[in-house]
């Protein structure tokens, strides 16, 4: 009989072996992990991103598997430091100062000169990355990049970042998401376990952290915390760009629509999404709706990315709160991207009530959020390893994210699905899953 440790490598050579053909196939080399990241012709194609989620899942059960438990304890307790150390690295420009180094590195007392941290303990922060695979130390003490750790290399250069530190994060996803996480994300995770067990009148973790009595969002608009509200900005903004253009083109029968139906984007922060459909589907008018403090942002946006869509009328920007009356009646499509995830189940249903006020009777409801599975397993068609389902450790990250910032969550599909009904539309069908489903609903 094979061992479950034999599936389960099984598995991941079948995995293996797909992610090698879809390269072979395109002629594009497979990415070395010592190699600096470069965007790929491949980096959308959803079956190979199935196929590396596949191996993912099945390594990391096979490690936990293989290992001692207690081994498997010690190092999830100790998970702090991961954040802690890239928090440091981000903050402390380091892959920025190795971008130009190249694949020979910098001592790190070279490094230490640039940033003026104590070059021992430096060194000793980047060990404990390069022993996770971020960074590589080429010889002792000598550190380069790899493809993970460049992913940390920001939008602007070193010298504009020293000139000008408060637009460290500008135009730079994964170092925003880093520092969102290590900063506010860290501080306020140390109160969850008190939080959980006795609220005592905090709405989240991060009210009983910060001891700051309103939102996230009311944080971020004190002076003091506005260059965390635009990195966290820039952080959502680079991750939603991960995800395939197809999530977002195909969700509907876009062709079903009339010319000039009016397409509304809540919640649509400067309006990258509606960028996107914009230009897959320029004979809709669009309308981009959030925050007044909002607006000058989305015009620059706009003025940069496509001026005349403003100027011909086919995008509109518009300052609303969700929380009021939908001022846009009978539009034939209302989309949200990342906006459900960010509230309570009360709070969602005061949201998705405004909109349905406002729709007619053919109009339609998109919701792109992250989907959690049950940690349920199931047996691979393939292979017959029992396992997890691809995705679920990030969806279920986010979601404890999530808890812990806004009292907000996750949801599985029947959640969805019940929030859907509790607000007056009905559920049609989801396309896509892991980790990003789009929801589709008309009003009921």
């Amino acid at each position: 009989m094979t061992s479950s440790l034999r599936t389960l490598a099984n598995t991941i050579l079948s995995g293996v072996e797909a992610i090698e053909a879809t390269y072979s196939k395109a002629g594009v080399p497979l990415p070395s992990l010592d190699e600096l990241f470069a965007p790929s012709p491949l980096d959308g194609d959803v079956a190979l991103m199935n196929a590396q989620r596949l191996v993912a899942s099945a390594a990391s059960q096979i490690i936990v598997s293989a290992r001692q438990p207690m081994e498997t304890l010690q190092d999830y307790a100790m998970g702090m430091y991961m954040t802690t150390s890239l928090g440091f690295v981000v903050d402390a420009d380091v892959p920025d100062i190795l971008k130009d180094a190249g694949p020979q590195g910098l001592h790190i007392k070279d490094i230490a000169a640039e940033n003026g941290v104590d070059a021992v303990k430096l060194g000793r922060v980047l060990r404990y990355l390069a022993a996770r695979h971020v960074f590589v130390e080429v010889s002792p003490s000598v550190f380069a990049n790899n493809r993970i750790s460049s992913l940390l290399i920001k939008a602007r250069s070193l010298q504009e970042i020293k000139a000008k530190p408060e637009l460290k994060y500008e135009g730079s996803g994964a170092p925003s998401f880093i520092g969102h996480v290590s900063d506010e994300g860290l501080k306020s995770s140390v109160a969850i376990s008190s939080y959980l067990l006795d609220p005592k009148g905090f709405a989240c973790p991060f009210n009983m952290a910060m001891n700051f009595p309103s939102s996230l969002w009311d944080w971020y608009a004190k002076p003091e915390n506005a260059h965390r509200g635009q990195r966290f900005a820039q952080a959502m903004k680079g991750n939603v760009e991960r995800y395939p253009v197809e999530i977002f083109t195909t969700a509907l029968d876009w062709a079903a629509l009339k010319d000039d139906d009016v397409v509304v984007d809540v919640g649509g922060g400067t309006g990258g999404l509606t960028l996107l459909l914009s230009k897959s589907f320029p004979q809709f008018k669009y309308i981009v709706q959030d925050l007044e403090m909002v607006m000058p942002d989305a015009e620059k946006f706009w003025a940069v990315e496509s001026p005349d869509s403003i100027a011909n009328g086919r995008v509109t920007l518009q300052a609303h709160d969700f929380f009021m009356p939908q001022p846009v009646k009978a539009a034939a499509v209302y989309y949200m991207r990342f906006i459900v995830h960010d509230w309570s189940t009360p709070k969602n249903i005061e949201i998705l009530k405004n909109v349905r006020a406002a729709a007619g009777p053919n109009s339609k409801l998109v919701i792109w959020d992250m989907l959690v599975p049950n940690a349920c397993r199931s047996t691979d068609p393939e292979t017959g390893a029992l396992l997890l389902p691809p995705g679920l450790d990030w969806t279920t990250a986010v979601d404890i994210q999530m808890m812990n910032l806004l009292n907000a969550q996750e949801r599985t599909l029947p959640e969805f699905i019940e929030l859907g009904t509790a607000t007056g539309w009905k559920f049609e069908e989801m396309k896509f899953g892991q980790p990003m489903g789009a929801l589709v609903f008309s009003a009921a």
